[in-house]
Formats: structure tokens, C-alpha cells, sequence
């Protein structure tokens, strides 16, 4: 119980921290996941568990960003432009809705291997600095003005994170600066199109896995909530900032140590 306990509190600091910036956080949960030892009789636990605990970190950005949501929510009922913005983000959500149930299965079964990981960590690493060092000229410096065609878009490359060590905020900044969005807007964008998404993943999960979760340990989960909803809070409060200044290049070379100290790692325990 006491490993279990320290285990879920690790994880949820990784996925607090990991989970709205470009270096993948499920990619990062499968590895510290994995180098805490093999345990076969709790993998579909752990597994529900990494998706679960992404609620603490929706949660985080919904107190951060309640006010602008809430104006947003009225305000789609009498203004144009924030009822366009609602359609913008539910257009760029469901590409990853209809493929991530489609796909549910073999997403888990097949795609959530470590080695698959590291790979994706060090690809994603060279594409991040690739558009990072890009002489782009930005047409869109606010999130809610991007066109509809743009919010479609950015859904589709949102899918690729359903690759794990992709990272579904990297996928959804990159394309959307290279659709026209500066750093701030885009690195936002990601954060308002995190909400349904992430909310969606963990009701699908929820309803799939409901029975593990009960039988093994509600209380785990609750602990990686709690860690994972603080450790999320920090990032989102700095992280635009940053990224405004000093853009992307401190995330690529993580994920491509990351990913090489990983593979390196698999290679030596195999």
C-alpha cells in the first residue's frame, strides 16, 4: 500500500507538470511507470490510472481560466464571436472523440509501449525545434480569432498524440503556428481545447475501467488527483509567459534527452 502511495504521488507530480507542456505526459507516466518494476497483476490499473489522474490537471486550468470560461459561456447565447469560438473548439475536439473511441483498443494494447515512447519523444524533440527556429510571420495573436478551418486542422494533429511521447499540446502548438498563430495564442489554444478533450478521455476511461479501479484502490486515485491538480496549477500560471519569451527549445531538448537516456535505459534491461 505504501509503495502504491508513493507511486501514484510520483506519477501525479509527472503529470501535473508534464501534461500542458509540448513533452508528452503519458509518454512520461509509461516511463517512470515502467522503471518502477514490472507488475503484471496492476498494468490495466496503472494504465487507467495515468488517463484518470489528467482530471486533477483539467481541473487546475478550469479555476485558473473560470472567469474567462464562465464570459465565454454566457456570452455565446448574445455574442457572435464567443459562440464562434465554442463551435472553433468543439470542430477541433471531435476529430479526437470519434478516432480516440474508434481506436480505444488498439490505442492501449498497441501504441502504449515504452519503446514506441521513446521514440516519439526524440521525433517530437526534433520537430519542436525545427518550428521553434522557423522565421514564421504570426496572423493570429488571440486564441479565439483563429478561423474555423485553422480549429478544424489543429484537431486532426491533435490525434497524433494518441501516439504516446507525441504530446497533445505539442501536436496542437506546433500546428497551429504554423497555421498562422503566434507563440502565446497557440500555446492557449491548447490549453482551452485540453478541457474537452481530456474531460472526454477520462469519462471514456471511467466507464471502461470502472470495475479495476474499484476493486484495486479509489484512494490511489484520489491521492494522484489531488498532486497531479497542484502540480498542474504552478505550470499553467507560468508556463505562457515563458513560452512568450522564450519559446519552445528547453522542452525539445528535454523530450530528446528523455527519450534518449530512455532507450538507452530499455536496451541495457533487456
Amino acid at each position: 500500500m505504501l509503495f502504491d502511495l508513493f507511486k501514484a504521488i510520483v506519477l501525479g507530480i509527472v503529470e501535473g507538470l508534464t501534461e500542458f507542456l509540448p513533452v508528452s505526459s503519458t509518454g512520461h507516466l509509461l516511463l517512470v511507470d515502467h522503471f518502477f518494476g514490472p507488475e503484471p497483476e496492476k498494468r490495466a490499473f496503472w494504465d487507467s490510472f495515468a488517463v484518470l489522474i489528467q482530471f486533477g490537471a483539467i481541473l487546475a486550468l478550469l479555476t485558473i481560466y473560470f472567469t474567462r470560461l464562465w464570459n465565454i459561456a454566457l456570452g455565446m447565447f448574445t455574442n457572435a464571436h464567443d459562440r464562434r469560438f465554442v463551435i472553433g473548439v468543439l470542430v477541433a475536439f471531435l476529430p479526437a472523440a470519434v478516432i480516440g473511441a474508434l481506436l480505444h483498443g488498439f490505442i492501449k494494447g498497441v501504441l502504449f509501449n515504452v519503446w514506441i515512447v521513446c521514440v516519439a519523444l526524440i521525433v517530437g524533440g526534433a520537430v519542436l525545434l525545427w518550428v521553434d527556429r522557423l522565421t514564421l510571420r504570426p496572423r493570429y495573436h488571440d486564441a479565439t480569432d483563429f478561423p474555423l478551418r485553422t480549429y478544424l486542422i489543429i484537431g486532426f494533429c491533435q490525434c497524433l498524440a494518441m501516439i504516446p511521447g507525441v504530446s497533445r499540446s505539442g501536436a496542437t502548438i506546433v500546428s497551429a503556428m504554423l497555421l498562422g498563430a503566434d507563440k502565446r495564442s497557440a500555446a492557449e489554444f491548447s490549453f482551452y481545447l485540453a478541457m474537452p478533450t481530456m474531460a472526454g478521455a477520462f469519462a471514456f476511461e471511467l466507464y471502461k475501467s470502472w470495475h479495476e479501479i474499484a476493486a484495486a484502490s479509489p484512494f490511489i486515485v484520489a491521492v494522484g488527483f489531488v498532486v497531479s491538480f497542484i502540480a498542474a496549477w504552478v505550470v499553467v500560471k507560468t508556463f505562457l509567459d515563458y513560452v512568450s519569451g522564450h519559446g519552445f527549445a528547453v522542452f525539445a531538448w528535454w523530450r530528446i534527452m528523455v527519450g534518449a537516456v530512455g532507450l538507452i535505459a530499455l536496451a541495457l534491461m533487456k
